[in-house]
This record gives C-alpha cells, structure tokens and sequence, in this order.
C-alpha cells in the first residue's frame, strides 16, 4: 500500500507509504475493505489531530489507494512533528462501521535522517507487533520517471499496490506565486496517482480555492450603484421648476430612490462588518446581507503531471447560479419579471400622464449621459493641453492635441445626433409652469375661427412635430392626442361637457409649445462642429506662418518677424476659439443632461415600484455574475501570462466565457434560471483593462471597478515587472473584452417532470440562442487570430466539427441531453476560453461535473486506462476537492442527494456509494 505526505516547511514533495496486509487473513475471514486515516501528533498539546483519509479499497489483500493526506502550506511542521497511519477495514462504504487493523507512526526528522529517505515500519496493534509493515519513501513532486506499474514495489515482488496522495507540493509552488496572494486563498489540495493505458503513471493535482473577489467587487458595485442613483437624484432636483404634476412625481421618485440608497447603504455597512471571510456558503444564499455576494465561488485546477511530459493545468470556476434568492422566485426571475414589466408600463405611463418611452430609448438616454459624462471631461482636458501645446510653441505637440481633441469632439457631437434628445427638450419644456396644452386650446371659444396661433391638430406642423418622437411612426394621427394642462395641480384628466372623463393616450400625448423654438437645439449642437472648425482653421494658419517663417527672410524684415511672433501668440490666438468651443460643449451637455433626466424620471415615474424592485433584483443578479467573472478572467490572466498567442488573442479578439448551467426548468428552479440568463447577458457590458501596479502591496494588486449600471470596466493591476512583459497594446490600457455564453441542461427529477409534463423551452431558446454567439466569436476569432496559435489537444477534433456537433445537439429534441455540456466545454477549452460551473448552490450537482469533466480529460487528453476511470471519478468524488467544498458549505460531508432523485440522474453524474444523504443545503 502507498500513501503520500507532503510538508511545505521542509519542501517534501510526497511520501510513499507502503504497507502489506498479510496479518488481514489472521484476523478476519474474509477480504478486508482497507482505508487508511492520517492522524497528526501535536508536539506542543501531545494529542492526536485527524488529518485526512484514504479511500476505501474492498475486498483485497493488496489494495491499491489513490488518495491519500495532505499537509496544506500554512501547516506548522516541524522535525518533532510525528504522522500516525491507522488501517481499517471498513464494514460500510460510510465509513460508520469499521474494525481497527493496525498503525504505525513515524516523525519528519526520522525520515530526513533515514538512507535513501525510506522508512520500514511495522504495524501494531496495541502493543502486539503484526506480520503487516509500512514502507515510507520520499518521492520528489515535479521528478516523475517513466516507471510501469511493477517498478514502484520491486523491494516487494507480491505487492503493487500504489497508494497515491493527497499534497500540498504544489500548493506551495502556487503561493510562491506573487499573482496568486491578492485574489486567491484557503487553498485545499489533493494529490492522486493514476494509471495509464500503457501502463505508466500519471501525477494528477487538484487545487481548490476561495477568492477575495467574492466580497471585493460586490462592495466596489454598491458603491458605484450607491454613487450614480446619488447623481441621478441630484439631476432630478437640477431639472429646475416643473409644473405641479411634474413636481409630484419628480418627489415620489426622489423617494424611492432615497430608499433603493438607503438600503444599498445598509448593506454595504453589513459587508464592511464581515472580515476573514472570502465565500458565502450555500446555506446563506438566502441572506439579506449577503444577497450581493456569490454563493459559494471557488477555483478549481487540475494539473496532471505525466512521464517526460511537460505539465497541463486545466481550470474551472464554480459559483452558485447568479439569482435573487432573498427576493424569491414566487412570480419567476428576471425574465419573466420584465416582460410582464414592459408590457404594463404602458398602462402605467397612461395613469401617470408620462411619455411611454420603450427599453430601446431608455437604454439610449442612459448611453447618451454615460457617454457625455467622459467625453465633456475628456474634452476640456484636450482643449487645454492644446492651448499648453500652443503656449510651449510646440507644432508637433499641437498637432497631436488637436487630433485627439478633433476625434472626441467628433464623437461627443455624434453621439447627441439623436431626435430623442430633441423630442425630450419639447417634452420638459411642456413640463414646465405656465404651458397650456393643445386640448385646452381646443376647448377655448375662438371666435370665428380666426386666432393666428392656433394650430389645428391635424396641421402638417403638428404631424411633423409628433414624427421625430419616441413610440411613433411617420404615420401616427395626432388627431387622438389629448393632453392635460400641467398648470393644474394633481390634475389627471381633462373633461368634455357631460362626457366625463376624456382617455389619456400615452404614446400620443406629446405637448407643443408655441413659444418654444424648436431649431435651439440644432444650432447649440451645431455650435460645437463650428467651434471645432474654427480651432482646426487657426491650428492650420499658425502652422503655416510657422513654415513659412521657416523660409529665408530678408535681414530688414527679421526684427518685424520676431517681434509679430512670439511664442505668447499662439495661445493668445488660440484661446478665445477654445474657450467658445469648451462653452458650446458646457451649454449642449447641460440641456441634453436635461432632457435625458426627464426621459429616465418618465421612465422612473411609470415604473414605481415596481421598476425600483426590479432595478435592485437585476443588481443584486449581475454583482453575483461580475464577481464570477472576475475571478475567472483573472485566473485565466495568471495563467497565459507567458503565453504569446494567448495575449495577442487577448487583446484583438477577446475570451469567452462559457457558463455551463446543471438548473431545471421547474417550480424554483426556472425563476433562478430566469436571473441567471440576464445576469449573464449583462455581462456584455463589462471591460477588462490590465494596468501596473503603484506598488507590490497587496492592496495594490486588488482589482478596481468602476463605471455605472450600462457599462462598467473592471481594472486589474499587475506588478510592475509582470506588468512589463505584455504585448504594447494591452499596456497602453486597451480595453479587452469577454463574451459571455450560457448553456443549461437540467439533469435532476425536476428536469424529468419538466420533460414529460412541463415546459422547456426556456432551455431551448437560451442554448440556441448562445450557440449563436459562440458561432459569431468563433467566426471573429479565426478573422483575426491564425487558429494554430490556439491551444492543442491530443483528441484531434476540429473546433468547427465541435460547433457543427453542438449547433444539431442544441436542436435535437433529447431528453437530458448533458452531450450539450460536454461540447461546449471542450469547445471553450479550445477557444482558449473561461470555464464556469454552476447549479444552485455549486456544491453538488455541480461537483459531479466538474469531477465527471476533469476524469474525461484524463481519458481523452492523458490516456487513462479504462480501468480506473470510474475507480478515479469515485475517488476524486469521496476524497476530493469537492467534497471538501461540502463540507465547508454544510459541516457535513455528504452530497445533498437522496436515492429516488439519483435515479433520475444520468448514470455519470451519480456519486458513490456512501457518499450522500438526506442534509440541509
């Protein structure tokens, strides 16, 4: 038998242990199930720590372990630290039952000291010696020879028995990695050793571990949510004087936001309070502190380590689905949600008197003050480092200015080409005091028909007024229109004669103003492509005096010549063009500022409350999935840092990132798939960008978000001498981006009656519809990437063959089809892509994928002998990082599974015997 131990205080690699069961037939009948437990001797306490276990091998005299114990790397290990190995024969595969068999225990120093760094020790059994011996040997991590099966026990012709470890030799190498401290923690690691097809064996390490982006980047998002809701309020109040109606709404929005920050507030302060900590279990997914943090988010690596080869890692991340379980899933999740929302916002805009503005116009008011909230800054900043240009005298520096200066300018006035921009500046001008609408001037007695200013409602001056605003087509009759007079406080309705109440058209009843000047906003807009053109022009005419100064002068005109240009002249030309230009900017983003805060407080005013709740639902979502994601991207960063086609992919395409989703289409279950599928699709609205560090301190290095609700940008520092190493573009700050996919298919007895009785086509329309995307990249990859500096694999399959296969698996009507799963995996792994893996609580069925994929690697990639395929994926189900990562979710180390429910699960994802109970998860 052999068993691996591993002291990162020493350096150890491993440690074989190797023990004969001769002494099993003396006292029992039958063939032993053996399992071997690890015990610690504290030196300081003197009393035993239980420290790890084998798995069981039944019914054999010489059983083969393939686990074994791990000293992780914070252990305080010492030369007096002595290990005592206890053999049992276990009754049950529960490990509940079992019969003592023997032990021995040895100390670090004696194995330090021993030739050759090799124990022989011999089994006890109270104080009787047995016939049974432990051999304990050192086996460097990292020095694997190319040995067949025989060779490892040839001191011992009757046995081949291997026991492999658990080990801790690698998490060392990995924390002496700079990269990992900020982000990473709490590794857990184990060590196996598995046989080949030829015959040889293979190193296979796991490594689990939490990540400080958990609690990190949902607190920098409530501040940033906090931050801009602040803004949005202030700008509200900037609105200026409104009409009683306007007002009263303008209050009760105000209020509601007040509450949305007041609660943002509160539960930023509860997270302040939480410290040492780096998860959430899955038994607080429902915690109302704790509903912005991601349940249970974890790294996992394999690295296997094969004879003269060099070493693969494989990684994946897993997270529970990103979903409001605080809010519940009474009436669906995001999906659902919304589109009930929508399509009753319509009424809602009719009750409140408001604009009905569609999802469509109301994204675009929010792009539109994001992006003048950059470029007016930007601006300003280039407008003054051109007139520093001009002050230096510097024409190249000049040049350059007003380059950068032409090109945001250029795009600040492109963006504001918008008639929503327009039609929502006549709208708050209808808004404010004093404004009679056209159904007021209908009702007015006007004798004979003869008043200049009144303007028919079916007037070609009005069709064309009404044309350019949002929810109509050229064709919309504004005959129907009828619109309040804003002068009447809490007015809702107009009346006819004895008709009584006269029907509110929301889409139709967009005010005209005979005051209002309806070309204002195109000549300030145009103000500012002419006050560029006019710096541009003095630019070109002070860089031709330059040259042509540069010409011979005549010696009488010399003194004329330098006295007229000076180096003051150019700023002083200068000057006044670039201050009108940064006024025009000033005075078009204060009335476009304007008329965007009046679209989103309609938008607000038909939403109350609901939208306010929905707003908070998809928050509290996409912190949970940006969290995901950014620990995913910067795992995958650390490791392709030397990779060259990896960074140049990087930064000119951009990496996928496949979730892959275990949720059914059932009762709960749908509504957490709902919120997942929108928190991953918001995701799309995420930028990385890498940038060097100030300093090595840890603080230093955490990653920084920032930016608002349509668009965020998460900054990752590196030190300085990593951060020197990569490609010149991702250097000098280009944005890099992620494109998220989802595929979901439900393998549990929800699934089942959801097939048979129920409805998936939620299922269907998110994978084809992600399938889709994954195509679009794919596409764009192979544009721009040469598709051999991509990853290679020993299973030759053909990224576009892998596609075509997934595209006919997505539309095959099978019922659990996982083959889904399987393809995108191996596709995204190709792509050089981010792995994620989620169920509810990422803690069970979640753990038989990630065991069930990373066994398949080790089939398809590193030829692991059928034999042990289903003896590996027990053992990495009993003894490994996942069931640990049970145990650190419920205390309990059993899969919440119960009997009926695994037999409705595809064979491959039941785990082993024992291994599962009845548990609160």
């Amino acid at each position: 038998m052999y068993c691996f131990i591993y002291s990162v205080s020493y350096h150890f690699s491993v440690i074989d242990l190797l023990s004969r069961f001769s002494f099993v037939t003396q006292q029992v009948d039958r063939k032993p199930n053996a399992l071997v437990q690890v015990a610690v001797i504290d030196p300081h306490k003197q009393h035993l720590v239980s420290h790890a276990c084998t798995e069981i091998v039944e019914a054999n005299k010489d059983p083969m372990f393939l686990t074994g114990v791990t000293f992780p790397s914070e252990y305080p290990a010492s030369p007096e630290t002595l290990v005592k190995l206890t053999v049992y024969d276990a009754k049950d595969k529960s490990q509940e039952s079992s019969n003592l068999l023997g032990s021995a225990t040895f100390s670090v120093g004696d194995l330090l000291r021993a030739k050759d760094e090799r124990l022989t020790l011999s089994l006890r059994y109270v104080s009787v010696i047995l016939s049974g011996t432990v051999v304990v040997s050192r086996l460097k991590m990292g020095e694997m020879e190319e040995v067949d099966v025989d060779h490892i026990t040839t001191d011992i012709p009757s046995q081949k028995c291997p026991l492999v470890c658990e080990s801790a030799s690698h998490a060392c190498n990995e924390r002496e990695n700079p990269l990992s401290g900020p982000v990473f923690k709490n590794p857990v690691c184990k060590v196996y050793r598995f046989q080949t097809v030829d015959s040889k064996w293979m190193l296979v390490r796991e490594q689990m571990e939490e990540c400080t982006l958990s609690f990190s980047i949902p607190k920098q998002l409530l501040s940033l949510y906090i931050q801009e809701d602040m803004g949005r309020v202030q700008d509200l109040r900037e609105l200026g004087e409104l009409s009683p109606h306007w007002d009263n709404l303008r209050k009760e929005v105000v209020t509601r936001y007040g509450g949305l920050i007041s609660s943002y507030q509160e539960t930023l302060a509860e997270l302040d309070k939480v410290t040492g900590r780096s998860f959430k279990p899955s038994c607080c997914k429902a915690q109302k502190s704790l509903e912005f943090i991601p349940i249970n988010l974890h790294t996992q690596r394999m690295r296997v380590t094969c004879p003269r080869k060099t070493d693969t890692i494989y990684d994946i991340v897993t997270v529970g689905a990103p979903a409001a379980h605080f809010q519940g899933f009474k009436c669906g999740g995001l999906q659902r949600l919304l589109s009930r929302y929508e399509a009753e916002k319509k009424s809602f805009s009719t009750a409140y008197q408001c604009i009905y503005y569609s999802p469509e116009h109301t994204a675009k008011a929010q792009e539109v003050l994001s992006t003048m909230s950059i470029l007016q800054p930007l601006i300003t900043n280039l407008a003054d480092q051109l007139l520093q240009a001009a002050q230096e005298h510097s024409s190249t520096g000049l040049r350059d200015a007003l380059k950068m200066l032409s090109d945001k300018t250029e795009q600040f006035v492109h963006t504001l080409k918008d008639e929503l921009v327009k039609s929502a500046l006549l709208a708050l001008h209808a808004a404010q005091p004093g404004y009679v609408s056209r159904s007021n001037q209908k009702q007015t007695p006007v004798q004979g028909g003869q008043h200049e200013d009144h303007i028919h409602p079916g007037s070609d001056h009005n069709q064309t007024l009404v044309q350019g605003l949002p929810g109509h087509s050229p064709a919309t009759s504004v005959t129907e229109s009828t619109v309040v007079c804003n002068n009447v406080e809490g007015s809702q309705t107009t009346t006819r004669g004895e008709g009584g109440p006269l029907p509110l058209k929301h889409q139709e009843s967009i005010p005209h103003h005979k005051e209002y000047d309806e070309e204002e906003w195109d000549r300030v807009w145009a103000n500012v492509a002419k006050c560029l053109n006019g710096v541009i022009a003095m630019v070109d005419k002070l860089q031709e005096e330059e040259s042509s100064k540069q010409e011979p002068v005549p010696e009488q005109h010399q003194a004329d010549v330098i006295t007229s240009h000076n180096p003051g002249d150019w700023r002083e030309q200068l000057c006044p063009l670039v201050t009108r230009l940064k006024d025009c900017v000033m005075e078009v983003v204060e009335k476009a500022k304007k008329a965007m805060t009046f679209v989103l407080l309609q938008e607000a005013a038909c939403s109350i409350p609901q939208g306010f709740l929905l707003q908070q639902r998809r928050d509290v979502v996409f912190s949970q999935a940006l969290a995901a994601l950014a620990c995913g991207f910067i795992m995958r960063l650390y490791a392709g840092m030397q990779d060259k086609s990896f960074l140049r992919q990087l930064h000119l395409v951009g990496l996928v990132a496949q979730f892959e989703s275990l949720l059914s289409t059932y009762s709960e279950e749908i509504g957490m798939l709902e919120d997942m599928e929108f928190g991953i699709s918001d995701l799309r609205r995420v930028l990385f960008k890498i940038t060097e560090a100030k300093t090595e301190d840890i603080s230093e290095l955490q990653p920084l978000v920032c930016g608002r609700r349509d668009h965020f940008t998460v900054e990752v520092p590196l030190p300085r001498l990593v951060f020197q190493t990569l490609p010149e573009e991702i250097k000098e700050g280009k944005p890099l981006q992620v494109f998220p996919v989802l595929f979901n298919v439900g393998i549990n007895e929800q699934q089942t009656i959801a097939e048979r009785f129920g409805d998936i086509s939620l299922q269907e329309r998110i994978n084809q519809k992600n399938f889709e995307i994954l195509e679009a990249y794919y596409k764009s990859l192979s544009e721009k990437v040469p598709l051999e500096c991509l990853p290679c694999f020993q299973t030759q399959s053909d990224i576009k063959e892998l596609l075509e296969t997934l595209g006919q698996n997505v539309v095959t009507k099978k019922r659990k089809n996982v083959e889904i799963l399987w393809i995108a995996g191996m596709i995204c792994r190709r792509l050089n892509g981010i792995r994620f893996t989620s169920c509810k609580s990422a803690k069970d069925r979640t753990s038989m994928s990630v065991t069930l994929e990373q066994c398949a690697l080790l089939r398809d990639e590193h030829q692991l002998s059928k034999d042990f395929f289903i003896r590996a994926l027990d053992c990495m189900r009993r003894e490994g990082c996942r069931i640990e990562n049970v145990e650190k979710n419920i205390r309990c180390r059993k899969y919440a599974f119960n009997m009926l429910q695994l037999m409705a699960f595809p064979k491959c994802y039941r785990p082993p015997e024992g291994t599962y109970g009845k548990v609160d998860s």
